[in-house]
């Protein structure tokens, strides 16, 4: 686990606080989550029809031309919070703050895991090798978890809960909608490129990407945990904790993988 953000203590029960409170939403916050996603506090799933139309668009869009997996939505499980999970997220937050930086850490971090799945779920349809595959398999395991996790903090505590969407958040501004891609995050013409890519040439780019991907999620919680008050919640503090040990892990993994292919390590 990384060491504690400056002027942590911790006392004897072993929690780490932080005497900064900062629970309201702010407009800065709505507007940064978008309009769509503050009027709405949960996330419809694809029906079994839906995503049995999703599944054989994707097989066809294989066996016709680039692959677009990168386009297609995240199943995720649909998120409810129970009076009772609302009544203890509230006891939680009284007993261990969150602030406007624990919130955007979470809400931005959906986006972003989102499109780490969409990446790997390219694996298996772009010829990669078995351990890529693996790889791919393994990350999509973890961080669909992960995304149920943040999409629960945030419902239960009532906070507008994103779109799991890969390509960024969506943001308004003087009436126009644009995304907004997260730290290490691929651009449109990045995914493309690794969707159209097939074999050993997809492998490297896969990983090529994927550091610079998982790069940009330890860059995040550096900028969390270097912020004042922030990740004085447990749930957060842990979370942010885990996606720093396991990405820097899998980083150094990646960079070998990369280097007996002969690739460029970013």
């Amino acid at each position: 686990m990384p060491a504690s953000p400056k002027g942590r203590r911790a006392p004897s029960n072993g929690v780490w606080y932080i005497p900064v409170v900062h629970r309201e939403t702010s407009p800065a916050l709505v507007q940064y989550l978008g309009a769509a996603a503050a009027s709405s506090m949960h996330m419809m799933t694809l029906s079994g029809q839906a995503s049995a139309v999703v599944a054989v668009a994707l097989l066809v869009a294989c066996a016709k031309g680039p692959t677009t997996v990168h386009t297609a939505p995240i199943p995720v499980t649909e998120i409810r919070s129970s009076p009772q999970a609302i009544a203890r997220a509230r006891a939680d937050s009284a007993s261990y703050p969150f602030t406007r930086a624990d919130v955007d850490f979470m809400a931005g971090m959906i986006g972003h895991h989102a499109q780490a799945i969409a990446m790997s779920r390219l694996a298996p349809v772009n010829g990669a090798s078995p351990s890529i595959r693996t790889l791919a398999a393994r990350i999509i395991n973890a961080q669909g978890d992960e995304i149920t996790t943040m999409r629960q903090w945030l419902s239960d505590r009532q906070l507008p809960v994103p779109a799991v969407d890969p390509k960024g958040m969506k943001m308004s501004h003087g009436g126009m909608d644009h995304v907004m891609l997260m730290p290490g995050m691929l651009t449109e013409a990045q995914l493309d490129t690794l969707s159209r890519a097939r074999g050993k040439a997809f492998d490297r780019l896969f990983l090529q990407f994927m550091i610079q991907h998982h790069q940009g999620a330890t860059a995040m919680v550096k900028t969390l945990f270097a912020t004042d008050g922030a990740a004085q919640n447990q749930t957060v503090f842990k979370f942010a904790s885990d996606v720093n040990v396991d990405q820097t892990t899998e980083i150094a993994r990646m960079q070998g993988m990369l280097s007996a292919l002969g690739g460029k390590q970013d």
